[in-house]
């Protein structure tokens, strides 16, 4: 994944500062300490520092620029007005070495103001204060990027989960403590977590996704009751928004949003290993009659392996769901099989384990051998989930008894042997797992995921039809060898 950019430093609340015993500062006036936010210290002895505050200043002076006689109000009042109007957090004034205390009217001024007023002891110089504030800030920014650190590593876990889509806004939304939804390109929610906001809230994140769409930007923010909503548009091209409403923002929850877009915008977009018109041109082809052997160039050439999958538990794998898997098996060339995904992987490409899933893989084969190999990772995987197996193979190597009989004679024996339940797929299919998992009942239900007396009511049914003895290993033996004739 490309590397983030870091969260900006936070704020640190003056509540915070004032609970340093060593500065000792106090607070005369002004809303709680707790509430007010400070990003930088900046000392002034100007009697008009407007010029030199970037917002959001704890400003320290000593009153040097006070003039003498000046105890009327108005001076006092044009002096905090003026920090007000440039964004200045607070006013620290120290009472040395100028004024014994605090000036009466500066006090007045800044209630009226609502200006935090702080007095800083003779003791306590401005650098100290000063240096209190960046060792706060340094400590907040550490703490800050190791939330942000964890919540990145939460979210790609949570990408890799079988249900990808809403794991990540799952786990967006309780980082964020908010709402996170994924709406499509008509503007409709497709998925969402977290708590369902108020009327407004929810009505206002719609339309803020739609801005997105309409305009140039990729990102937008607003404020409504109280909530902060931000809109990503998702770098799919198909029009996917990513929206949030939170009660608060700290200064890496934007970072954390972004990682999830990001995350969002692999999941929502094809996973791209060849280029989009060759496979289109592939599937054309097969389409109007031609034979895999000969589209496969299209698709890179070579041998490749079946993988089928199945998300554990029972969640059906979704779209979305299934491209996760591809993207993690390196193929864009996948398939939702009801309950299975099928994934079509070259055979140069390592087929490892995926966590949230069941695997099962078939040996490499040649395009003219899809179709063998197909089946070859179906039966792998019923094998895997019935020894609950995170991911099993198909072997490579023949048997020795198809390796004696002519694949001709094989065929036809098989044709004949299985004849009498050849129309019914459910018999042939239980008949095979239940023999390749030495006619155990309950794990045969499992890999069918049916009742164990179903598995009874059909085996019985097969040794009927068959006419034959099913306990007999020298049946066994030769049913098995029917059965695993391509």
């Amino acid at each position: 994944m490309q590397e983030t950019v870091a969260p900006p430093t936070p704020p640190v609340s003056l509540a915070a500062l004032l609970s340093r015993e060593d500065l000792a500062l106090r607070q005369i006036t002004g809303p709680p300490a707790a509430e007010v936010a400070i990003h930088w210290a900046h000392t002034s002895e100007m009697a008009d520092p407007y010029p030199y505050l970037l917002g959001g200043e704890l400003l320290l002076t000593a009153g040097v620029h006070i003039p003498s006689g000046a105890g009327t109000e108005g001076y006092f009042d044009a002096y905090v007005a003026r920090i007000v109007a440039a964004g200045g957090a607070a006013l620290g004034f120290g009472v040395a070495p100028v004024h014994d205390t605090v000036p009466r009217a500066l006090v007045t001024a800044c209630e009226a103001y609502g200006l935090p007023l702080v007095e800083v002891p003779p003791r306590t110089t401005f650098s100290g204060v000063a240096r209190a504030v960046w060792q706060l800030m340094a400590r907040a920014r550490t703490a800050e990027l190791r939330r942000v650190s964890e919540a990145q590593r939460q979210l790609a876990a949570a990408a890799s989960r079988p249900d990808p889509v809403p794991s990540v806004l799952r786990r967006l939304a309780t980082r964020l403590d908010g709402r996170a939804v994924l709406y499509g390109p008509e503007g409709a929610e497709i998925a969402a977590a977290g708590r369902e906001p108020g009327d407004e809230v929810r009505g206002a994140l719609a339309e803020l996704t739609r801005f997105v769409t309409s305009r140039a930007s990729t990102t937008a923010t607003d404020t409504v009751a109280g909530t902060r909503l931000a809109a990503y548009a998702l770098g799919t091209g198909g029009g996917f928004v990513l929206g949030v409403a939170a009660p608060q923002q700290e200064s890496g929850d934007h970072t954390i949003a972004s990682v999830a877009a990001v995350l969002l915008s692999l999941l929502t977009g094809e996973h791209q290993s060849g280029t989009g018109a060759a496979r289109s041109s592939a599937l054309v082809r097969l389409l109007l009659g031609a034979a895999p052997a000969e589209v496969a160039p299209l698709l890179g050439g070579g041998r490749w392996r079946v993988v089928h999958g199945r998300p554990e538990g029972r969640t059906a794998p979704d779209p979305v769901a299934a491209s996760a898997l591809g993207a993690a098996l390196g193929s864009p060339l996948v398939d939702v099989a009801g309950e299975r995904v099928r994934v079509l992987v070259p055979d140069g490409r390592a087929v490892e384990r995926v966590p949230g899933w069941t695997l099962g893989v078939s040996a490499a084969a040649a395009p003219r051998n899809w179709p063998a190999a197909d089946t070859q990772a179906a039966r792998a995987l019923a094998r895997a989930r019935a020894t609950r197996a995170p991911l099993l193979r198909h072997g490579d190597r023949p048997t020795a008894l198809t390796d004696l009989v002519p694949p001709a004679e094989a065929d036809a024996h098989a044709r004949a042997l299985l004849a009498p339940i050849e129309r019914s797929p459910a018999l042939v299919e239980t008949l095979r797992t239940w023999l390749s998992l030495h006619g155990s009942w309950d794990r045969t239900a499992v890999a069918l995921d049916v009742h164990r007396n179903t598995v009874r009511q059909r085996i019985a049914r097969c040794a009927a039809l068959l006419d034959t003895d099913l306990d007999d290993p020298d049946v066994r033996m030769e049913l098995w060898f029917a059965l695993r004739t391509p």
